[in-house]
């Protein structure tokens, strides 16, 4: 977009990625700087660019809407409120990776490691794998992503991607508990989602964002309040299914993500879990980790 080379812009590396953050908008790059103070800054030649602005000049005051524009074309997504500018940042960085990302088995996952072995969740929207992989990384885990796992079909390993946690809704509470206050972003009400807020990954997770990980466990997690804790082994091919079901990209990576996939499932047994707490929750994955991890 003409001019946008002149506006506020944030250059930061995540795991592998450069991103370079534009907006005319001073408060939405101030409200990501904040999130992402502890990241290097990207490289001369950062892989994408996502900013968010106003479809108009006169769009600046009169009913106020931003847009998104990438240099990796995107699906389309309707103007957001100037309110939510971060959201909207956040929400491009998602969709460039998802297109224009070809070099990892993109999987819409959370992942957690021990020394050099990964557990990595996945599941439906809204099951609790990002609230898991948040609390995991909070009590002795090192958090490796909540939004993509990055699995190389080169190595077999889990790449870090410790972006921002986006907390829904009661997770906001949750967390609060568990990370400092300053760790958090402004807290969005309203959304299509709900009340949404981010949490910055812990400090560790980003010092050691260049570490892979091996997948040791494969959890499917289901979250319902009050329900009992239980656990289901999964066939190989119903691991299978739901990591390619999960996986933005698997068709594009052709060959080369079949095996990454299959021997990911090979490797690390898969297992659907339910739980009704968090504690209970915490508790399964213990066990499974004291026996696979």
């Amino acid at each position: 977009m003409t001019g946008s080379e002149n506006w506020p812009q944030l250059r930061v590396r995540v795991g592998p990625f450069g991103f370079v953050l534009r907006s005319p908008l001073r408060e939405v790059i101030d409200d990501a700087a904040h999130l992402y103070r502890d990241y290097p800054e990207a490289g001369a030649l950062a892989e994408y660019s996502v900013a968010v602005h106003p479809p108009a000049v006169w769009r600046r005051w009169v009913r106020p809407n931003l847009v998104l524009a990438c240099d990796v074309e995107v699906p389309f997504m309707a103007p957001v409120p100037r309110a939510h500018g971060l959201l909207a940042l956040e929400m491009g960085m998602n969709l460039q990776l998802a297109a224009g990302m070809h070099r990892y088995v993109l999987i819409h996952a959370g992942a957690v490691a021990r020394g050099d072995g990964a557990l990595l969740m996945t599941g439906d929207s809204g099951a609790g794998k990002s609230t898991l992989a948040a609390i995991l990384g909070h009590r002795g885990w090192r958090f490796l992503g909540d939004e993509f796992a990055l699995l190389s079909p080169a190595d077999g390993q889990l790449h870090p991607f410790p972006r921002p946690i986006s907390l829904k809704n009661a997770s906001i509470p949750l967390l609060a508990a568990e990370a400092p206050a300053d760790r958090f972003g402004p807290r969005f009400d309203g959304t299509i989602k709900g009340s949404v807020q981010h949490l910055a990954a812990p400090v560790e997770a980003i010092r050691d964002m260049d570490v892979p990980a091996a997948p040791k466990v494969i959890v499917m997690p289901a979250f319902t309040p009050g329900s009992e804790p239980t656990l289901r082994r999964m066939s190989r091919a119903e691991a299978f299914f739901q990591l390619s079901q999960a996986s933005t990209n698997y068709r594009a990576t052709g060959e080369a993500g079949f095996e990454a996939v299959w021997r990911t499932v090979e490797a690390a047994p898969a297992y659907e879990i339910a739980y009704g707490s968090t504690a209970d929750a915490e508790m399964l994955v213990e066990e499974l980790w004291a026996t696979h991890g």
